[in-house]
Parts: C-alpha cells; structure tokens; sequence
C-alpha cells in the first residue's frame, strides 16, 4: 500500500455528525458555517507549534536489507467544529465538540487499518485546541495519526 491509498482512506473515513470529510485534493482554503463541522486530512505541517511540535516534520523508514520494508507517516486529520466564538466563549460548541470527537473514534475503531492501507493499527493522539485555518480561528481538534506502511 502507500501512503496516497491511506490518506483516500482516511478521508472516505463516515464519522457520524461530520457534515464534510476533504481529502488532500480538495481541502478548502476557507470554510464557510455550512461546512462544519469538517475533517480536512493535513499531511502537511501547516501549523508547526501546535500539530507536529514533537513528533517532528520527517517520515522515518524503517528498512531492513532481506526482511520487510516498511515507513513511519503522520499526518493529520484536522477536526474543525466551529468558528472561535466571541464574547460567551466556548461552552456552547462544548457539546458538539465532544460527540464529534467520540464519533470520530467510533468510526475510526471500526476501521483501525483504514481499510488494510496500514501494516499495523494506526496510533492516534488527540489535540484538541483552536486551530487557523485560512484567516478564521476555529474550536477543532487534531487527530495526529502516526501510520505505517509496508513498501
């Protein structure tokens, strides 16, 4: 498999409450309310302080001359819920937040290897915080895969 076939997986991921699932090909520059709540699939850096500020921007391979070859990827799949509120704060979203987050690991657990894309069940560490994306802050979470693929 490679890492183009886990990151369509990941994007054909159903999470219940998700009104968006974008793959690489057609992640947004901007999100409209309509939108959300998205899942954009990140396997780029676009927010070094807060998405990879200790997994580090590499991919690691791990090849061994006669035996299996295999790659280490993280990525992220950015969970955007709604934009940052002003005044009230957070605690309306809190609810909507939270069932997205349990939905997403309920249909992510019954898919674990994203449809036999990953040699072994994918390891996930979950940020919630406000993310940017385009010029609008948003209540998100960051569910920062780390994967990996047989060559």
């Amino acid at each position: 498999m490679t890492f183009a076939t886990a990151l369509a997986n990941l994007s054909a991921l159903t999470v219940s409450g998700i009104a968006h699932n974008y793959s690489v090909d057609s992640v947004p520059d901007s999100l409209h309310r309509a939108q959300l709540p998205a899942l954009l699939v990140m396997p780029i850096d676009a927010q070094a302080d807060q998405l990879f500020a200790e997994s580090g921007h590499a991919f690691e391979g791990v090849a061994f001359a006669d035996g299996t070859k295999q790659v280490q990827y993280t990525t992220t799949n950015l969970l955007l819920v709604a934009p940052a509120p002003q005044g009230r704060g957070l605690r309306d979203h809190l609810p909507t937040f939270v069932s997205a987050i349990d939905a997403y690991m309920s249909a992510l657990s019954a898919d674990i290897r994203l449809g036999d894309a990953l040699s072994v069940p994918a390891t996930v560490r979950i940020e919630p915080a406000l993310y940017t994306h385009g010029k609008t802050q948003y209540v998100g979470c960051a569910f920062r895969h780390t994967w990996t693929i047989s060559l």
